[in-house]
């Protein structure tokens, strides 16, 4: 079965790649796309998507803000935090504010479709 993502993320060049990555691997597919954490919660409420990929640093509203209220409306869909800065959180603080895992841009971006699998694989 397909798994449906959202991402949310202000670098275009970046959800991009990012759905590149998404749009080759079996299983999944790119539900939409949002710019900034506000455009993010209205594109979950309407797509409801079984995954959110988000960034940190967003114009408008920031990525924790964005997974609070995402947690809040959509308990059951994990929510990656994928940025530069998820070494700044400890995965206990990132859980409070219902961030699902984190997952730095440093890393391969192969790793993120892997924590992708996992976290859906789990949900089932």
């Amino acid at each position: 079965m397909t798994k449906t993502v959202l991402l949310v993320d202000d670098s275009v060049p970046v959800r991009q790649r990012i759905r590149r990555l998404f749009d080759a691997a079996e299983g999944f597919e790119v539900c939409g796309e949002a710019g900034d954490g506000r455009e993010g919660v209205q594109k979950a409420e309407q797509l409801q998507p079984d995954l959110i990929i988000l960034d940190l640093s967003m114009p408008v509203m920031n990525g924790i803000e964005a997974a609070r209220i995402l947690h809040r409306i959509l308990p059951s869909v994990p929510v990656i935090l994928f940025s530069c800065y998820s070494g700044v959180f400890r995965e206990d603080e990132a859980k409070s504010v219902g961030i699902t895992a984190l997952v730095s841009k440093d890393e391969a971006l192969g790793a993120l479709v892997g924590k992708a699998r996992i976290l859906l694989n789990a949900a089932e």
